[in-house]
C-alpha cells in the first residue's frame, strides 16, 4: 500500500472537501480571512467566484467554520430555484411554516424572526453555491431579502460562491440593482506553479510525510500544464 510506502495516515489528494487539508496559499488564506471579516460584520451581499475546481467549496466550508457560535448558517445547495422558492427555502430553515402562505405574509413572518434573532444578538447568513445557475428573477429576490434590516444592520447576509458566468449576469442590464448590492467581491484564481509545487508538499505534509520531496521540477511542470492550476484538477491527477 502506498500509505505504508510513504508513511501517511489517509489519502492526500481525495477530492471530496476536508477541512484539516486547506491550503491558505494562492491567496485562499487572504481571500478566508477577509469573507469572515465582512460576514462577522454584517456588510451585506458577498461575492466569490472562481472556476469550477478552483476550491470554492473548501473555502465555503472553512468559512463556516470559523464562525462564531451566534452566526447561523442556511446552505441552499440548489441554486435552480425560482424566486418563490428561494424565499421558501430560506423561511423554513428558520422554521417558519410556508404551506399555503401568501409570500407577503411569508417575508413579513421573515423579517420578525430575523429582528428577533438580531435582538439576541444572533446573525443570520445564507450560503448559495453555484450562483451562477440563479435564474434572474431569484436573483432579484436576493436582492430583496437584503433589504430586510434594522435602521443600523442587515437581518441577512447572502454570500454567492458561483463559477464566472455569475459576473456575466451581474453585468446584465437587469441585475444592476443587485449588482450595486455587493459589498465585496473575491476572485479565486488558479495556482501559479509555484504554489501547485507548495500545495503537493503540503498536502502530503499534512498526512504524516516526512519525506523529501517527491514531486521533480518536471512533474510539477506537467501537473501545472494539465491542471491549469485548479485544485481539483490537481487532486485528480
Amino acid at each position: 500500500m502506498y500509505h505504508d510506502f510513504f508513511g501517511i495516515d489517509a489519502p492526500p489528494f481525495k477530492i471530496t472537501p476536508n477541512l484539516g487539508l486547506f491550503y491558505s496559499g494562492g491567496n485562499r488564506g487572504a481571500i478566508l480571512d477577509a469573507l469572515h471579516y465582512a460576514v462577522a460584520n454584517g456588510e451585506g451581499i458577498i461575492k466569490v467566484v472562481g472556476e469550477v475546481g478552483s476550491g470554492k467549496t473548501m473555502l465555503s466550508r472553512m468559512l463556516e467554520s470559523r464562525l462564531s457560535a451566534n452566526i447561523e448558517t442556511i446552505y441552499i445547495a440548489n441554486p435552480s430555484l425560482s424566486r418563490d422558492e428561494i424565499l421558501y427555502a430560506v423561511a423554513a430553515d428558520l422554521g417558519i411554516p410556508c404551506t399555503g402562505q401568501r409570500t407577503t405574509l411569508i417575508v413579513r413572518e421573515l423579517q420578525n424572526r430575523l429582528i428577533e434573532k438580531h435582538a439576541a444578538g444572533r446573525q443570520v447568513v445564507v450560503f448559495i453555491d453555484e450562483a451562477q445557475a440563479m435564474p434572474i428573477e431569484s436573483l432579484e429576490e436576493i436582492r430583496l431579502l437584503s433589504n430586510l434590516e434594522t435602521s443600523t444592520h442587515k437581518l441577512l447576509q447572502i454570500v454567492l460562491f458561483g463559477q464566472p458566468e455569475l459576473d456575466a449576469h451581474l453585468n446584465l442590464p437587469q441585475t444592476r440593482q443587485i449588482r450595486e448590492r455587493i459589498t465585496h467581491n473575491f476572485h479565486l484564481s488558479p495556482l501559479a506553479k509555484p504554489d501547485i509545487q507548495n500545495y503537493l508538499m503540503f498536502r502530503l505534509r499534512a498526512v504524516g510525510y516526512r519525506g523529501p520531496d517527491v514531486f521533480t521540477p518536471e512533474a510539477v511542470q506537467r501537473i501545472a500544464r494539465a491542471s491549469l492550476g485548479l485544485i481539483r484538477r490537481i487532486n485528480i491527477l
